[in-house]
């Protein structure tokens, strides 16, 4: 797969604060790219620059081979955005929204296109609803329906499923999944639900103070982290599970009479056996796989 877009030396300063430093990545065709970062990291800094919006301090930003700032007006024909924060306008309906959105684009039937993305997004109840009369979850779905009307190639999405009830919200990541198979739609998604990024990325970035410090598949990154889950509903001797905990520098929770301890899967076993020896009762035991989010939480904390 050849790459859509390419970053080069990405950089972005604002006085003295420098809030994106010196990145480079690409997208490929048809890839579904995971942006992450806590608040400040520069996720939001690097997608108004993706769009056009920041000027860049250095760096460069090219689409399909061409230098976005020099074929600006061309590629965007084939870029659109969504984000949760930002908003439509208000004092106008949905239909009448996507209808004067499109007029921004380069699409020959404009009544026909309007009624697919209602249909696609199941706006159809609230079409005629001004955007002000919106819920948070039908302003997202009504911005994510935006984002599709000129048929983009380059996705870039904000908490694409932000506010979303769990339903649509999954309607929605295998709508996702559905444009990248069939029209190769690459897509680049913020988002602060981890299982969520690694159900649908096939790649992720981590971002923090400016600086990529990951760039790796969802699987690659998750099989670094060697701590799993284990949690435990203790019978008897919950006092002296916590105490071993303790003696042994353990991490662990508690809630009720589970206990949920941090631990090396190659050290479950003896820990187990060693929580027989002190006559410590378990009658269930879960053990939870490190997750994708263990290791964003990993490697920001070491920055």
């Amino acid at each position: 797969m050849e790459n859509v877009l390419e970053v080069k030396n990405l950089t972005k300063k604002f006085g003295s604060f420098t809030a994106v430093n010196d990145i480079s990545f690409s997208l490929k065709e048809g890839e579904i790219l995971g942006f992450l970062g806590v608040n400040g990291a520069g996720k939001t800094t690097t997608l108004q620059m993706l769009l056009g919006v920041l000027a860049p301090t250095s760096g460069s930003i090219n689409y399909f081979g061409k230098n976005f700032f020099n074929h600006r007006e061309e590629l965007l024909e084939e870029i659109n955005f969504s984000s949760t924060y930002t908003n439509l306008p208000w004092n106008i309906t949905v239909k009448e929204n996507l209808h004067f959105i499109s007029y921004l684009y380069k699409i020959s039937d404009r009544k026909k296109r309007v009624e697919e993305i209602i249909d696609i997004f199941k706006l159809e109840k609230l079409k005629n609803q001004v955007m002000g009369e919106l819920s948070a979850g039908q302003l997202t779905r009504a911005n994510l329906a935006k984002s599709f009307i000129n048929h983009p190639k380059i996705l870039l999405l904000d908490e694409p499923t932000a506010s979303l009830d769990v339903d649509i919200a999954d309607y929605i990541r295998k709508f996702l999944l559905e444009q990248k198979e069939k029209w190769k739609t690459s897509i680049i998604i913020t988002s602060h639900n981890m299982a969520e990024v690694a159900e649908i990325c096939d790649r992720v970035i981590i971002i923090n103070g400016g600086k990529i410090v990951a760039d790796d598949t969802p699987d690659n990154l998750t099989k670094s982290i060697q701590i799993g889950h284990v949690e435990l509903l203790i019978k008897e001797g919950l006092n002296k599970a916590i105490e071993y905990c303790h003696k042994k520098n353990i991490s662990y929770k508690t809630s009720g009479k589970y206990i949920t301890v941090d631990i090396k899967e190659k050290d479950l076993g003896q820990f187990l056996i060693e929580l027989t020896q002190k006559e410590i009762v378990y009658d269930e035991i879960s053990i939870e796989k490190p997750s994708l989010e263990d290791y964003f939480f990993q490697v920001i904390a070491k920055k």
